[in-house]
């Protein structure tokens, strides 16, 4: 096999392709799927929240960066909140 000018080219399409998946997946794929309170370093700001459905009606009236984001559980989110000083005062709507 001969590599021409054309090969070349769509060998570096399929890299690009890749990388661009790849891309994509690292910076959605962590947000989504993990609950540890590391990875929800960040979650607290902005429209990056969300209220989970199942408690909305319990915790609906919180201050937007004390709402439990979608799919977190409540006590892995008090931990979380503890561990950042400007969310302490969001401790007290979980007691």
């Amino acid at each position: 096999m001969e590599i021409n000018g054309k090969v070349i080219f769509a060998i570096i399409i399929l890299f690009v392709l890749f990388v661009s998946t790849l891309g994509i997946f690292a910076l959605n794929g962590g947000n989504a799927s993990s609950s540890s309170s590391d990875s929800m370093a960040g979650h607290h700001s902005g429209n990056s929240v969300l209220t989970n459905t199942q408690t909305e009606g319990q915790y609906g009236d919180l201050p937007e960066k004390c709402r439990l984001p979608y799919g977190q559980d409540v006590n892995s989110w008090k931990e979380h909140l503890g561990h950042h000083e400007d969310l302490q005062e969001c401790l007290k709507y979980f007691n």
